[in-house]
């Protein structure tokens, strides 16, 4: 009985996939579905945020692909398509945004963060090769009398211990 009820909430359950909408689009040529697809895949879907519109099952994304086909039905070029979406979405509906003065940190930023801790790093380890080069200092008389005189207690002391073993 178990069997069957899983068995039924597993069919179930993929109804719900079987039924999903899938677009379909009548293209006029190749290069007019390589160029939808290419757009799709370009503009981020402004709900999932990290996700194409060519993957986002969500309805904006859907709608976005159909304006898509719809511009590029109209003859639209590529660029007049994305100016299109940017100027509706924002520039955040764009994967690779265009370099400006409000994206400069976005593009150069993780180099030149890159290029600062490989500078850190070489300063580091500079100065740690200069430090170890010092040659140490040689100790006073009285600093040695007083290491000889440690050295002879823990000598001692151990070899008391080794006798006190069985």
């Amino acid at each position: 009985m178990k069997r069957w009820l899983s068995a039924a909430a597993l069919s179930l359950s993929l109804l719900g996939v079987a039924q999903a909408a899938i677009d379909t689009y009548e293209f006029a040529n190749d290069s007019e579905r390589q160029r939808f697809r290419e757009l799709t895949q370009e503009l981020r879907c402004p709900k999932c945020q990290n996700q194409d519109i060519a993957d986002s099952n969500a309805p904006i994304a859907a709608d976005l692909r159909q304006q898509i086909f719809r511009l590029l039905g109209e003859g639209k070029s590529n660029a007049e398509v994305v100016a299109f979406m940017v100027e509706r979405y924002g520039e955040f509906v764009r994967y690779k945004p265009a370099l400006s003065a409000r994206t400069w940190l976005l593009w150069f930023g993780p180099a030149a963060l890159l290029l600062g801790g490989g500078v850190v790093i070489g300063l580091l380890v500079r100065r740690r090769r200069s430090a170890g080069d010092e040659s140490p200092s040689e100790l006073s008389e009285a600093e040695r009398h007083r290491l000889a005189a440690l050295l002879d207690k823990q000598l001692s002391d151990k070899e008391s211990l080794d006798k006190k073993r069985p």
